[in-house]
């Protein structure tokens, strides 16, 4: 009983593991700055490099205990501690590092420092040290640019990149969407094939019938299985097999008009059929006595003195 009981629980432990390690491909190295000179500052007023990690998938991530480092050789260089509410990530949201060698200033401030006369190269791992999450090699930057995906958490290549400064127009997007969507292309192209929303009207109109005829689909073998089981139960009830109710069940071809046929025939050949007059008597009720014609109820009592 107790192997049965590790088993499962060891079971259950590789599961949750498993599903975590699964959803954690979802977590990027979304935009890193090298040199911060008149950017963001820290809790503490600060200026340092810092690196965006964005949760791509759609549903909240805990990434305590995952590993960031600017060392292959040394991928387990700095363990996001837990207990941190900040490393809870939302769905599609971000959370920004300190890449400032300062670990004792919190959670979100890393034990190394990125370099800023060579490129760095930047290694997300899994909480085993092993799996390699994402990673990316950041060009050398001047002062306050940043490298940043086209779009948040997309591509796999270093062509999927690009060097973003404020002063060219390119926004560095610190702790937000790299690219703001105010249009959905689906919407665009529905909307051009179907201006007027006749084809909307129609597929909506659709879907609404189409759910009510399931609906009543199901209704109908519910009370099919409902009525047979209530028939069942009272038969067992009863101490009646059903086998024995099969076997004397009206054989085939015994219709209706069969059987008025023989009531017809029987009828005639016996001449056995009720007789009725079209009399009506009426019998004197031998009762003369009515209470409602009775003297009492119509006297008043007195009352007592």
């Amino acid at each position: 009983m107790n192997k049965k009981i590790l088993i499962l629980a060891a079971a259950a432990m590789l599961g949750v593991f498993a599903s975590n390690a699964q959803a954690r491909k979802g977590l990027k190295i979304n935009e890193v700055m090298t040199v911060n000179q008149t950017n963001a500052v820290d809790e503490y007023g600060h200026r340092g490099a810092w690196i965006e990690l964005y949760n791509s998938t759609y549903k909240p991530m805990k990434i305590a205990s995952v590993f960031l480092t600017d060392d292959p050789q040394n991928p387990t260089k700095y363990p996001v501690p837990q207990g941190d509410l900040r490393t809870n990530l939302e769905k599609r949201q971000h959370v920004v590092f300190w890449a400032d060698g300062k670990a004792t200033r919190g959670a979100l401030h890393t034990n190394f420092q990125l370099k800023p006369d060579q490129p760095n190269w930047i290694g997300l791992y899994d909480a085993d040290g092993i799996t390699l999450i994402d990673s990316i090699t950041v060009p050398v930057l001047e002062a306050d640019y940043t490298f940043a995906r086209r779009a948040d958490g997309e591509g796999e290549s270093v062509a999927d990149w690009e060097v973003r400064t404020d002063a060219e127009g390119s926004c560095v997007t610190f702790g937000s969407n790299n690219v703001i969507k105010d249009t959905n292309s689906k919407v665009d192209k529905f909307a051009k094939v179907d201006p007027r929303g006749f084809g909307l009207s129609i597929t909506a109109m659709g879907i609404v019938f189409l759910a009510l005829l399931l609906l009543s689909v199901c209704f109908y073998v519910i009370n099919k299985i409902m009525t047979r089981r209530s028939q069942r139960k009272k038969m067992e009830a009863h101490g009646i097999d059903r086998k024995d109710v099969a076997r004397s069940e009206r054989p085939e071809g015994d219709t209706g008009e069969v059987i008025a046929a023989i009531a017809a025939a029987l009828n005639e050949h016996l001449n056995a059929h009720d007789l009725e007059s079209t009399i009506l008597t009426i019998a004197k009720t031998r009762k003369n006595y009515s209470p409602w014609s009775s003297h009492i109820y119509n006297l008043r009592q007195l009352p007592r003195r």
